[in-house]
């Protein structure tokens, strides 16, 4: 604490000093600040990738704030050759009146140093799932998908999560590694239908609509092999049966790109129903009531036997 109170008191010891440490301030300042200015314009000059573009203007305000840091510092306290004793100090009364803002900027430095996304990415970290806009010291922040919006759709809402959320929450990145994800339809026939041509008639379809992603995914998963262990044997899209209560399930696996999962489900729709229409033995099954009547119905061999006469009563 007299270390301290010594440091405060060496810099304001001398009024006399004080109108030109501010105007060194004030120079230090303005000339900081048209060299951000002629490099960001040199950078949007050579630069026309979006992201490229506001990777380059954070990384230089954050270069322009550390040198304004270090600059005028060393115009106000006399021993700043000392950084150390200085930053010592410093981070000693931080980490006690400020915690979570030290753990928001450990987070920050984590995010750019093993980047487990980027701006652009669409993640998912603490039951908030999004497209990455903006990371910054202390936050990043979401546009939201989801939540009361089908099919991973944006819902128009700006979330601000504090950067310190990535050592405490689990992540899943829908970008990084595979970029495919593996969606489902599921569709379920009655038990009249004619299931087995049902089936072949789904396969020709996410066959065809899903065939394009299914080989791009092929280069994907070669070049994630790489780095993550992420083995898949079969691509393909393929039609799984099952039986359900209301009828046979025949349910559609397919690769699909994450900000693609509602088009291609659309197109696969409608192509189903379009389908179905031109088949007189496929009919869709959803939940009814219905009266099975066994010694009528059920099949020779399994049907219940029917009452005597003099069981009747």
């Amino acid at each position: 604490m007299q270390d301290l109170v010594g440091l405060l008191t060496e810099v304001f010891q001398s009024s006399s000093e004080l109108g030109p440490r501010l105007v060194a301030t004030a120079s230090v300042v303005f000339l900081l600040g048209v060299l951000r200015w002629l490099l960001l314009r040199l950078v949007y000059h050579r630069v026309e990738d979006t992201k490229a573009l506001y990777q380059w203007r954070k990384s230089l305000t954050y270069t322009i704030y550390l040198l304004g840091f270090l600059s005028v510092g060393s115009v106000w306290i006399r021993g700043f050759q000392s950084v150390s004793t200085f930053l010592g100090l410093l981070s000693a009364g931080l980490a006690i009146a400020l915690k979570d803002p030290i753990v928001n900027l450990a987070g920050w430095l984590f995010i750019v140093w093993r980047r487990p996304f980027d701006v652009g990415d669409r993640i998912e970290i603490g039951g908030h799932r999004g497209d990455v806009i903006d990371t910054r010291i202390f936050q990043f922040t979401l546009m939201e998908i989801g939540n009361w919006v089908e099919a991973d759709q944006s819902t128009g809402r700006v979330i601000h999560i504090p950067n310190g959320k990535v050592f405490l929450e689990t992540q899943a990145n829908y970008s990084k590694g595979f970029e495919h994800i593996w969606n489902e339809i599921r569709v379920t026939v009655t038990f009249e239908s004619n299931w087995k041509k049902a089936k072949t008639i789904l396969t020709e379809i996410v066959t065809k609509d899903a065939e394009r992603l299914s080989k791009a995914a092929e280069e994907k998963v070669k070049i994630a092999a790489r780095k993550f262990m992420i083995f898949y044997t079969h691509l393909s899209p393929v039609v799984y049966t099952s039986i359900a209560d209301s009828g046979v399930l025949l349910t559609m696996r397919y690769l699909c790109e994450p900000r693609r999962r509602r088009s291609t489900e659309e197109i696969i729709s409608e192509d189903i129903l379009e389908k179905f229409a031109e088949c007189e033995d496929i009919d869709f099954a959803y939940p009814t009531t219905r009266f099975y009547d066994n010694p009528a119905e059920g099949k020779s061999e399994a049907r219940a036997p029917l009452p005597s006469q003099a069981q009747l009563p």
